[in-house]
């Protein structure tokens, strides 16, 4: 089995260092992530700035651009084969909620499910990498499970999966959830540089608005490694006919 790793930390972040020395034992793995630190940069392409590879004293390859530009780099020329399978991280945070529209780990794993490879964004859920051995573990043994299941091969598949920051015996079993909601995100933080300019700093991101029963918050509360299939069809299909009927309105002469 061929696996191509990447993430949105950066290629010397501790999370995609344990989770290629996981499944360096069960597959032959390769490692194409961005050079620096790259959250939040969903699935943007570098269009109007060259690229370039380089390789890491560790055997990593690296490039100055975004996560999905890693992944698409990989698929599109820099690999020479097909893997059969993309993951994406393990990230420093979780990725849950409305987070998924922002993350860099999902877009670099999404980039690999719209070339129709099965792909996996992986997150530990607190910050600060502890028991990170634990969810590389974990990660290891859901690729293994996945083999014996024959799930690689088939239709292309994304998964966001979000592992507590515990002990390898503590953690509970995979639970399948829907996406929570987020309230608004934080005030803009403003600060005045030496030259008098105002800064602008996004602001930390809202707490949970849904976290009932059923999403993803709610299952990383009760220490299960949570588990959210993705789409990427965004269209709102309950209201196509509401807004059909809608525009027909609007371009009509009397509006009626």
């Amino acid at each position: 089995m061929k696996i191509l790793i990447s993430n949105d930390d950066g290629f010397r972040a501790e999370g995609i260092v344990a989770l290629h020395a996981a499944l360096q034992d069960i597959a032959d793995v390769e490692v194409v992530a961005p050079e620096h630190n790259n959250s939040a940069k969903s699935n943007a392409l570098t269009l109007h700035t060259p690229l370039y590879v380089n390789r890491a004293d560790n055997g990593f390859r690296y490039v100055n651009g975004t996560p999905a530009d890693c992944v698409h780099i990989a698929l599109t020329g820099l690999l020479g084969y097909r893997p059969d399978l993309v993951i994406s991280g393990i990230n420093n945070g979780a990725n849950m909620g409305d987070d998924t529209l922002y993350s860099g780990t999902v877009g670099a794993a999404m980039e690999g499910y719209l070339f129709g490879i099965p792909a996996i964004a992986v997150s530990q859920i607190d910050k600060g990498w502890a028991h990170l051995d634990a969810a590389a573990r974990t990660v290891q043994r859901m690729v293994q499970q996945m083999v014996h299941q024959n799930l690689m091969g088939t239709q292309p598949w994304l998964l966001n999966v979000n592992i507590p920051n515990l002990p390898f015996e503590q953690i509970k079993s995979p639970k399948v959830c829907r996406l929570g909601r987020r309230h608004a995100a934080e005030p803009v933080i403003t600060q005045v540089d030496p030259r008098g300019q105002t800064m602008y700093w996004i602001g930390a991101a809202g707490a949970a608005m849904d976290d009932s029963a059923g999403t993803d918050f709610h299952a990383a509360e009760e220490g299960h490694v949570v588990v959210t299939p993705l789409k990427v069809d965004l269209t709102e299909h309950d209201h196509l006919q509401a807004w059909s009927q809608t525009c027909a309105r609007l371009w009509s002469q009397d509006g009626a």
